[in-house]
């Protein structure tokens, strides 16, 4: 009878594991909480409602004291810090959490750009000279403010690259990962990135190319998934910077996307598997 036991058990254990290795998962990520705060709306919405399984966080954000609210009400989610050293829109400023001055344009905001744009001419992380110690003091604040006040947040992400604005950046944040235990790396996960299969202008086209997106996953297989959540009202459409006018539509089509009844239905009937970053962890396991 023993034996009868062990061996069903070793049974049931493989076809778990076989089980496992034919299951597509997926980590649909909401970027940029804290910008606004129908930006903090949506992207909940996106979670209680929708596909959305994490949510990166703008720590120096002028809505981030809301979003930890919302967040501590909402203990499902993942979280992320979204690493920035950028501020780009022409309504809305954030500025460094330290006192980094190469961070700071003369306005002492960050600067609006990453790489040169003919619309923001010098006003580029590219075109200023940041030194590593400034950023270094600054990942580290907006780390510590969000283990202090979301002490669940699980793994760094990047708000418009800026981890990778060099070589020596990018060791700093898995340095910085590693040493306050967020260091969730999708490489090491063998994640791959999965975007729009198609035309992603307008709400429909967005929905439509996803669905194309999800067609195509394969068995056994982790993805991950990515885009902006926000609400078309009047907040949102004071919300750009020249060459990117049209946010409150675009990011409704987000919400829109992430919350319809059609891509619902279709992770549901290919059996795909919504995680977060840290349901890889759990898996590992």
């Amino acid at each position: 009878m023993k034996k009868f036991i062990q061996t069903l058990f070793a049974l049931l254990v493989a076809v778990t594991a076989n089980a496992q290795e034919k299951t597509i998962r997926l980590i649909v990520r909401g970027d940029d909480m804290g910008y606004t705060h129908s930006g903090n709306e949506a992207l909940i919405k996106c979670y209680k409602d929708g596909i959305e399984t994490s949510i990166e966080v703008l720590v120096p954000s002028p809505w981030f004291p809301e979003a930890v609210k919302l967040l501590q009400q909402n203990p499902g989610v993942d979280v992320g810090v979204h690493l920035a050293l950028t501020s780009e829109w022409e309504n809305i400023k954030w500025r460094p959490l330290s006192n980094g001055a190469s961070l700071r344009d003369s306005n002492g905001y960050f600067y609006p750009m990453m790489t040169p744009n003919k619309n923001y001419p010098g006003q580029s992380l590219k075109e200023n000279h940041l030194t590593l110690a400034d950023i270094e003091k600054e990942f580290r604040s907006q780390i510590e403010l969000a283990l202090k006040l979301i002490p669940r947040t699980s793994h760094i992400s990047s708000h418009m690259g800026c981890t990778n604005l060099n070589d020596e950046v990018k060791a700093l944040t898995k340095k910085l990962a590693k040493e306050y235990k967020i260091d969730i790396d999708l490489d090491d996960y063998m994640v791959k990135y999965v975007g729009y299969d198609g035309p992603s202008k307008t709400g429909e086209e967005k929905i439509q190319s996803f669905l194309k997106t999800l067609n195509k996953l394969e068995r056994g297989k982790t993805y991950w998934f990515i885009d902006h959540p926000g609400l078309d009202n009047e907040e949102l459409k004071a919300v750009y910077h020249i060459g990117y006018e049209q946010v409150a539509a675009d990011r409704q089509g987000v919400t829109d996307l992430f919350t319809n009844e059609k891509v619902k239905t279709l992770i549901k009937e290919k059996g795909i598997k919504l995680i977060g970053y840290n349901g890889l962890v759990e898996t590992k396991k």
